[in-house]
């Protein structure tokens, strides 16, 4: 693993501790940054790469918990909590959040360094996907309006007659606004537009006319 493919903060207030974890991630060849407090860590700039995010739960500021909240309505590098003072209903809270482990310390080195490796794998995961998203998201935004009207009728297994009534348009129009918005969202098959659908979060409903 090589430090410019990945990225992994630590936000520990107790310098011993992160002293501690560089010295253990940098001699298993994962690039690690510390922060003293959460606010360090949201003012500082961060490297467009797989992230992790190794958080004490007690902090001078904002707190782990309240830091985990703040981040949740965007994306942000996977957590795994650290702390001396941790208990069954913080692991708990911790977890329905969203994060990947919470250790209680002193833990052992291979508990974090799993915890961490797969908080990095997840990362990658959601980074390939929001990826994805987005350029389906432009194949999405480069169709007409009446393309993007067509387009629910299609996936929900409408028949080209039905579309068109469904439009009050004629049939014909109805195939050529279908054969271009096929194009424009690269799919190959109506069972390839109906994935891609089901991704951006296109509604899809049952034929209200049949077959």
């Amino acid at each position: 693993m090589s430090h410019g493919d990945h990225a992994v903060f630590v936000i520990d207030d107790d310098k011993r501790v992160r002293d501690g974890l560089s010295e253990l991630l940098e001699s298993r060849g994962i690039g690690v940054t510390t922060f003293a407090s959460a606010r360090e860590y949201l003012e500082a700039p961060k490297p467009e790469n797989p992230s992790c995010l190794v958080l004490d739960v007690r902090l001078p500021d904002i707190d782990g918990f309240e830091l985990q909240a703040r981040l949740a309505n965007e994306p942000h590098p996977p957590i795994v909590f650290i702390t001396g003072h941790g208990d069954i209903p913080m692991t708990v809270r911790a977890m329905k959040l969203g994060a990947v482990d919470f250790l209680p310390k002193p833990f052992r080195d291979h508990e974090l360094l799993a915890a961490i490796k797969t908080a990095l794998e997840r990362d990658r995961e959601a980074r390939r996907d929001r990826s994805i998203l987005n350029e389906l998201q432009g194949r999405l935004n480069r169709l007409s309006a009446r393309e993007r009207d067509v387009l629910p009728l299609v996936v929900s297994g409408l028949m080209n007659k039905q579309g068109a009534a469904e439009l009050g348009i004629s049939e014909i129009t109805f195939q050529i606004h279908r054969g271009n918005l096929m194009r424009k969202m690269h799919a190959d098959s109506l069972a390839d537009l109906v994935r891609i659908a089901t991704k951006l979060g296109i509604p899809i409903t049952h034929s209200r006319h049949g077959n």
